[in-house]
């Protein structure tokens, strides 16, 4: 199972400096790492290319936003999953075997999210995801480990694996065909929804998408 793990780049060389040597570090025996670059103004590219050359580069045209973005740059891609990866994510030893195995395990499983904890208190869930989101009845979404603002401290009462509603477009796992069959993200959403309306579009096609607590990320995000 090929996967590629594709982080998306706007003006981001100080979180590049942060974040990516984890996420080449615990990522490169198990997947090919990518740089999606929206047309960045700083010294990005030049950064990637002296300090991380085992970083393969995708360079947009201009910054489209979260949606137009992967969108491009994932026509440039060939792996059977892909990972998208917010710039300000920092990854564990070992987590991408727990999705590989879900993956493999569960063909009809089209998205999964990882367990996300937060990078400032790591004891606790962060906003973002948390432990996986659902819809109420109102069509407000909300996640396990979070509600409102209230984050949850991770007592591994979330290890486990379970059908969610929607993955945080922060950091989650998408089968390729599945992308690119139902075209990717809506690019009327410049940033923030897209996952939550791409994750409805996926289940209306019969596929589900999944939880994996026993793969951790932490993220710095926070509420928008």
């Amino acid at each position: 199972m090929k996967i590629a793990v594709v982080i998306l780049n706007w003006n981001g060389k100080a979180l590049l400096e942060k974040f990516l040597p984890s996420v080449v570090k615990y990522s490169k025996e198990d997947a090919t790492v990518y740089v999606a670059d929206n047309n960045s103004t700083d010294d990005s590219i030049a950064y990637l290319k002296k300090y991380f050359p085992e970083v393969k580069i995708i360079q947009n045209e201009f910054n489209g936003g979260y949606a137009k973005g992967y969108n491009d740059a994932l026509q440039h891609v060939e792996a059977d999953i892909y990972a998208l990866v917010n710039s300000d994510i920092e990854v564990t030893k070992d987590w991408l075997k727990p999705i590989i195995k879900q993956f493999k395990e569960n063909q009809n499983t089209a998205i999964i999210q990882p367990k996300i904890l937060d990078f400032k208190d790591k004891t606790k869930f962060e906003y973002a995801g948390a432990a996986g989101g659902y819809v109420d009845f109102m069509g407000y979404p909300y996640c396990k480990g979070r509600i409102f603002m209230a984050l949850e401290n991770d007592e591994n009462q979330y290890d486990d694996s379970y059908d969610i509603f929607w993955a945080t477009g922060a950091c989650f796992f998408i089968r390729s065909v599945v992308y690119h069959e139902l075209k990717g993200f809506d690019e009327d959403y410049f940033a923030h929804q897209e996952e939550i309306d791409l994750c409805w579009r996926i289940q209306n096609e019969g596929y589900n998408i999944q939880y994996v607590g026993a793969s951790t990320v932490y993220h710095v995000g926070g509420p928008h």
